[in-house]
């Protein structure tokens, strides 16, 4: 390169190098505006590291010199003999550590965290709402005025009614809302621990002498149980009252034990509904009394009932007609709708939430009908030939099970339709057996639990129609079943109740009677189960005793997993109970001692 290149190159590399120092000049004030509260986060660090700007900028403008700047060979040599005295080589290395602690220094200026802007308090809630317990709790440990915003009652208010612990509270029940997260939490950890283990108290309900168990219903701890002696019983398990009363039907008495047998039983919160077999209806109003507050007939035997668990809704199927009940404003039972269907209707529910006009879906045959209050009975599904063997709803889906029959076999499914639109949304299962039971109201989120009589429990998965899971329960065949977001407990006909965890496809416990398991019903902290025998012929009326009703005329056990004791050390009602308000000849208190 001759020199008039040379000259050329150095006149345009120091032009740009003076461009680029003006920039980052004009570029330094913004910066300090940008950030006027850098200089209180350590008093002091602005006048070194203006002095650290300085030496960085010396030593930057030296290693970038042009090469007409830069020292000849001999200069060179000449600096690198006096550099070898030891107080060069201190020079020199406390120049590097300099540079080193300037950029740690900026790295720390530039970090400016989030609790040192000043934002509203209402804003700083509004952020941390989105976060969840455990996130909550690390925010807590950053600072003070974190830990502050992380403990707000209405936060952990809104977590303890995210996850459903006490739904019906407020938020000034109670003060700390975050110790009553945690209390809940504990103690859902301890029934899931004593569901697991079996542990808690476990009651076998009194029966009634020379009848045997017809139907059996329960809603929140209360049970009603029908006889064949036409008597109708209540127990509040909530309470442990095991001295039921008797809901008394107004029959006219003429000769003891002639009244007919009760074919079904209903509750909910406030209302208790018996069904019995000459064609009678009665309900009671729980709140008022023992005698039935209405009294209905049909001109045939009943063959379903239905009762709304929300509201005072009565559904019933005799003959080829459905009636629904409800009071009116002033408290009196009229007929809300009235439906012809083409035949005898199996299975009859009322779906829930439908506000002012009650609406239901009943199954007769092969047909499933959606009736309506304010309209006419719709036939929802019909096929020819595949008659419906079980049937269950929810506010906006309808499930029932089809057995498939005639010459082209698909297998026996289930079915999902939607309620709103009338039409399939799901074929579920292609199994060799009936499906006898299915539970869709009281399942998780997408997610319905199933059994058959190929002797298995299935659950299926509402996205994918798909089945997640299968399990080989029962000998002979499923008859009820039901599941939450961790466990099943299903019933069989051969009379065995069994507890499983469906995320370990693992067993936790059984318990064995006599009698078909046809009604069991569990929440976060009971356990309700019947077993209603076919027969509802008494034997050996003479003999009153516990085991003579063990074994012909059914049973009913209570299971209580908040109290903290081995179930098979449960002590009897009567041991719990006053001596006089129980009689004692009903009780075998042999069976009590080995």
């Amino acid at each position: 390169m001759d020199d008039h290149s040379l000259d050329e190159f150095r006149r345009c590399w120091q032009e740009e190098l003076a461009q680029a120092q003006a920039l980052r000049k004009r570029r330094r004030p913004e910066a300090a505006e940008r950030r006027p509260r850098r200089a209180e986060v350590a008093p002091g660090r602005g006048e070194q590291a203006s002095g650290y700007l300085a030496l960085a900028q010396g030593l930057l403008e030296g290693a970038g010199r042009p090469p007409a700047a830069r020292a000849t060979r001999a200069e060179r040599q000449d600096a690198a003999s006096r550099s070898r005295s030891p107080p060069a080589r201190e020079g020199a290395g406390g120049g590097e550590q300099l540079v080193d602690q300037l950029i740690r220094d900026l790295n720390e200026m530039d970090d400016v965290p989030f609790f040192d802007i000043q934002l509203p308090y209402e804003l700083a809630i509004n952020i941390f709402q989105y976060l969840d317990r455990k996130e909550l709790g690390r925010c807590a440990q950053v600072s003070k005025t974190w830990k502050v915003i992380a403990e707000d009652e209405v936060l952990w208010y809104r977590l303890c009614q995210q996850e459903g612990h006490l739904p019906e509270s407020s938020i000034s029940d109670y003060s700390c809302w975050k110790l009553i997260f945690q209390e809940c939490r504990a103690k859902e950890h301890m029934l899931r621990t004593n569901w697991k283990n079996r542990k808690g108290a476990v009651s076998e309900l009194e029966h009634i002498p020379d009848a045997v168990l017809c139907d059996v219903h329960s809603h929140d701890g209360v049970v009603i149980a029908g006889y064949t002696s036409g008597d109708v019983r209540v127990w509040d398990t909530r309470t442990w009252d095991y001295t039921a009363p008797f809901l008394e039907s107004e029959y006219e008495e003429d000769e003891p034990g002639m009244q007919p047998y009760v074919s079904f039983v209903r509750i909910n919160s406030s209302l208790a509904v018996a069904a019995y077999e000459d064609g009678f209806l009665n309900i009671w109003d729980l709140r008022t009394g023992k005698y039935p507050v209405h009294r209905f007939e049909h001109d045939a035997r009943i063959q379903a009932l239905a009762l709304s668990q929300e509201d005072a809704t009565v559904a019933t199927a005799s003959a080829f007609d459905v009636v629904m009940l409800r009071p009116n404003e002033e408290g009196y039972w009229q007929i809300t709708a009235e439906f012809e269907v083409q035949k005898l209707v199996d299975y009859l529910e009322i779906v829930p939430d439908t506000g002012r006009y009650p609406v239901a879906v009943a199954t007769a045959g092969d047909l499933v009908y959606l009736l309506k209050a304010e309209d006419s009975a719709r036939t929802l599904h019909y096929v020819y030939g595949q008659p419906v063997t079980c049937l269950d709803v929810s506010a906006s889906q309808a499930a029932f099970g089809v057995k498939s029959l005639g010459w082209v076999y698909e297998g026996n499914k289930i079915l999902v339709y939607s309620l709103e639109a009338e039409r399939c949304l799901s074929k579920l299962g292609n199994a060799l057996g009936d499906f006898t039971c299915v539970n869709l109201r009281d399942s998780p989120p997408n997610l319905m639990v199933s059994g058959n009589m190929d002797r298995r429990v299935r659950i299926h998965d509402l996205r994918t129609d798909k089945i997640a899971l299968s399990l080989s329960a029962h000998q002979l065949g499923v008859s009820a079943v039901q599941m939450d977001d961790w466990k099943i407990v299903s019933g069989g006909e051969e009379g065995l109740v069994s507890v499983w965890d469906y995320r370990m496809s693992q067993k936790l416990w059984e318990v064995h009677s006599r009698h078909p398991v046809r009604h069991l019903s569990f929440n976060s902290h009971s356990l309700i189960t019947a077993n209603v025998p076919y027969e509802r012929v008494v034997r050996n009326t003479d003999l009153d005793n516990f085991t003579t009703h063990r074994r012909h005329r059914g049973l009913i056990h209570a299971y209580e997993f908040a109290v903290d004791r081995l179930a098979f050390q449960s002590a009897l009602p009567i041991c719990r109970a006053s001596g006089d308000s129980v009689p004692g000849y009903n009780y075998d208190l042999a069976l009590a001692f080995p």
